[in-house]
């Protein structure tokens, strides 16, 4: 799919797992306190001036292409309130968000997109497309140790987002918005023998009995393609395997380079095994950044930090502005 060419891209963590704004960071990124100070001129470096973590993801995905910048909300993160908290320190715009891209149906991903809306209906921006899977909307959970299942909060179906102002855009077939600076993609072919999804995930049928859920075939990925750069991939959890997720990018992008990879590439927990394995067939896609977030874990964010070292490494967290 041919996407519009961006100048430049500018991706701002609006909600992530940690904060972090006394680490260095490589020039091209700005840390959390410079940022608020810039854009809501703090004067007092004190708790209620910042922002604050959750287990969760939101990106404020900005490209300037030819016609002017066009802002795509990338995830919501998990609450309510980390969207208006952050949002007003960090002088997010939601009057200019143009469309908004759920990754995939987790609470930790979906929760704060109600409050988005509300912030963009109060700015004046309604019918917001909202790029959604339908396979997104059933109960899931979690399988426990003893046997039980602790379900998992409910993704609203399209009906409810459109009463908070959304246009829901539903559909498993890849696609683009803002424009056609942002592509979001279909469902991600799996490849590869040791990403292997999320092995306690369930989901409740009809009848009320749990069934394994293990791969998230909801799952989508972003991606922008810069001007004499190359396509930037943003993958919120790598339920599909970041390194599933690069192979279906470089697929859908041919003769393009992949210049960098953002977001949850989750490393962590049971999937704490297949960072060798990982971490090793990143090397082969040429990457000049990867930029791990949300569930990726310290150690893999460790173990890519020692393969290939900074600039290419830069961690996320909230607040920090990405200007690629």
């Amino acid at each position: 799919m041919q996407l519009t060419q961006a100048d430049r891209l500018d991706i701002l963590v609006l909600v992530d797992n940690v904060t972090d704004s006394l680490s260095s960071t490589p020039g091209f990124v700005t840390r959390e306190w410079p940022l608020i100070r810039k854009r809501s001129g703090m004067k007092l470096l004190a708790g209620a001036c910042l922002c604050c973590a959750n287990h969760g993801l939101s990106l404020v995905i900005t490209a300037h292409g030819p016609q002017g910048s066009r802002t795509v909300l990338f995830d919501g993160g998990p609450v309510d309130y980390a969207v208006p908290r952050n949002g007003e320190r960090l002088g997010v715009d939601f009057a200019a968000i143009d469309a908004v891209v759920l990754s995939h149906g987790h609470w930790d991903h979906a929760g704060g997109l109600p409050a988005a809306f509300d912030l963009m209906g109060k700015a004046g921006r309604r019918d917001v497309p909202l790029h959604l899977h339908p396979g997104m909307f059933h109960q899931r959970g979690s399988k426990q140790p003893d046997g039980g299942v602790l379900p998992m909060d409910l993704v609203p179906r399209p009906e409810a987002w459109a009463a908070m102002g959304a246009k829901p855009v539903v559909t498993d077939q890849p696609t683009t918005c803002a424009d056609g600076l942002v592509y979001v993609s279909g469902e991600i072919p799996r490849r590869t023998a040791y990403e292997r999804g999320l092995p306690y995930q369930v989901k409740q049928e009809a009848d009320g009995s749990w069934t394994p859920d293990t791969l998230l075939m909801d799952e989508r990925f972003v991606a922008v393609d810069i001007k004499d750069k190359g396509v930037v991939v943003f993958t919120a959890c790598s339920h599909a395997g970041v390194v599933n997720v690069l192979h279906s990018a470089r697929e859908c992008f041919p003769g393009r380079p992949l210049y960098a990879v953002m977001g949850g590439l989750h490393l962590s927990g049971e999937n704490e095994a297949s960072i060798p394995a990982t971490v090793a067939d990143l090397a082969g896609f040429g990457l000049t950044h990867i930029i791990p977030a949300h569930c990726t874990g310290w150690r893999a964010v460790g173990a890519l930090e020692r393969a290939f070292g900074e600039p290419m490494v830069a961690p996320a967290a909230v607040g920090k502005l990405f200007a690629l």
